[in-house]
């Protein structure tokens, strides 16, 4: 006999590839319909758009999408530095947290987005936050060979011996 349904098997294959995913992939995944207007804004850079939202309702600074995703984490990841200053001048969390532990410099290096990490350690981000896995932003620096966002790291005092889950 057949089965008709056959959701369990195929959700667990994916919650078990979906950790693999998240921990290699270097941007997010993200469907449209997960995303609040301001999320969207930031992901395709349109500052103006992120400021007439942050007008209508200013505590979206900080908003959230289903993964604990910043407004900031999305700009870091496409390299959006316009939208990147406008959040820190209205004062976001520079050092806020998505659901894999990871803040946007974290996601600026593992997407190695040189100017937007440079501009949050110069606003004094952390970098020396780990993510669940135990990474640093210094160990996503070495990983993707990044030679100069690794001396920058460690010139804004970054721990030479973390040491992560391996």
């Amino acid at each position: 006999m057949r089965r008709l349904f056959s959701f369990g098997r195929r959700l667990g294959q994916m919650l078990l590839s979906s950790r693999d995913e998240e921990y290699a992939g270097r941007g997010y995944h993200t469907l449209d319909w997960e995303l609040r207007k301001i999320h969207r804004a930031a992901i395709k850079g349109d500052a103006a758009e992120v400021e007439r939202c942050l007008k209508r309702r200013f505590w979206d600074v900080d908003a959230r999408d289903r993964k604990d995703r910043t407004v900031l984490h999305f700009a870091c990841v496409h390299g959006h530095i316009e939208v990147v200053t406008l959040l820190l001048r209205r004062r976001c969390q520079i050092d806020i947290y998505d659901r894999l532990n990871r803040a946007p410099l974290m996601k600026a290096v593992h997407c190695q987005d040189e100017a937007c990490a440079i501009i949050l350690l110069e606003r004094g981000a952390n970098p020396n936050i780990k993510d669940i896995y135990g990474n640093t932003a210094l160990h996503y620096a070495v990983y993707n060979k990044g030679t100069s966002l690794a001396e920058k790291l460690l010139s804004h005092h970054a721990n030479i011996e973390a040491l992560n889950e391996v």
